[in-house]
């Protein structure tokens, strides 16, 4: 089901200047329809971001790819995602053969893309709490990859990135963000590379934005 449209959502994201080869075949391969609510299922393999509940959005294929491919993932990279939503983001990383760690913060999108996770046979560990406190316990992660717009960069995520590993984070207002491509090359220094114009739900938690 829908092989044509995924086929040419992997086109689009070729034109836009997404090349690695992993990337494109996980888009290939995970069924993004089933990640989303089934009213707008039909609209799954547009380049847009789409509703699933809770005042949260499942991101544009083109902006998964690209924080994906941002990530220079290597075999079995061991990754913390902050803000599971839909799922989407996991499965494109487990399919890729990644270790995948995820926190979600709103307790029903957890409760249902946890049963989405067991129905689909996705093997990734997911917990409940607060993201922008990491996950300690699991740590350290060769990359961490926020999907949320936070306002500063979570001194806990920085402390939880291994020396060499890499974390993508959209930081800015609530309306738009510059996407942060943070490389940790000892525990004081860092290299940040910065892609402007993205828009992300807000990051909420203690080193995120305040809950209203």
């Amino acid at each position: 089901m829908f092989e044509a449209e995924r086929e040419e959502l992997v086109r689009i994201l070729q034109k836009k200047g997404i090349t690695d080869e992993k990337v494109l075949r996980a888009f290939l391969r995970v069924e993004r329809h089933r990640f989303v609510p089934d009213i707008i299922g039909l609209h799954a393999y547009s380049d847009v971001a789409l509703p699933i509940g809770y005042e949260q959005t499942i991101s544009q294929p083109y902006t998964v790819a690209f924080m994906t491919q941002a990530l220079k993932l290597a075999e079995r990279s061991k990754i913390l995602e902050i803000g599971t939503g839909s799922g989407f983001q996991a499965a494109i990383l487990a399919e890729m053969g990644m270790k995948v760690y995820t926190i979600e913060r709103q307790y029903d999108i957890f409760i249902r893309t946890q049963k989405l996770f067991d129905e689909l046979g996705i093997r990734v560990a997911l917990i409940f709490g607060d993201g922008t406190l990491g996950w300690e316990e699991a740590a350290p992660y060769d990359r961490i990859i926020v999907t949320a717009g936070s306002p500063e960069i979570p001194k806990r995520l920085l402390g939880q990135l291994a020396v060499n590993g890499i974390m993508v984070i959209p930081v800015g207002d609530k309306n738009s963000q510059t996407m942060k491509i943070i490389t940790k090359l000892s525990d004081r220094e860092y290299d940040i590379k910065d892609v402007p114009d993205f828009k992300f739900v807000p990051l909420i938690g203690k080193e995120g934005w305040k809950s209203e």
